[in-house]
């Protein structure tokens, strides 16, 4: 099993940044791929960033390309999404996920957070 906490949300203005954190417990993330989601209300939730379990592979939504970046931390045990640039398109919960799956791809995550908010406002 393995337990997934995020952190870092906020409230921020449109153009500011915020990095989200993920840190697992339970297992190491070094054999699973990680993945970003976020849904904002009233909308479907979507895969915004993935990371290959090596790190070497990353995959961004067409809405988030050049502005965000998803990493993992050197203890292989936290995954970070670095969000520049936000607009208020932007405002949603963001939930880390992980799993053997794709790293481009939105299926198959077993293990997700709890989500933490996002709010930019105009």
């Amino acid at each position: 099993q393995v337990q997934l906490v995020e952190s870092g949300g906020g409230l921020v203005q449109a153009g500011g940044s915020l990095r989200l954190s993920c840190a697992a417990s339970g297992r190491t993330l070094l054999t699973l791929t990680m993945g970003w989601f976020r849904q904002a209300p009233g909308k479907e939730r979507e895969y915004v960033a993935g990371i290959s379990n090596s790190g070497v592979y990353t995959y961004y939504i067409d809405s988030v390309k050049g502005r965000f970046t998803v990493s993992r931390g050197d203890a292989k045990n936290t995954v970070f999404l670095q969000m520049n640039s936000l607009k208020p398109e932007d405002t949603a919960v963001y939930y880390c996920a992980a799993g053997l799956v794709s790293y481009n791809r939105p299926d198959g995550y077993s293990f997700w957070g709890q989500g933490t908010q996002v709010t930019v406002s105009a």
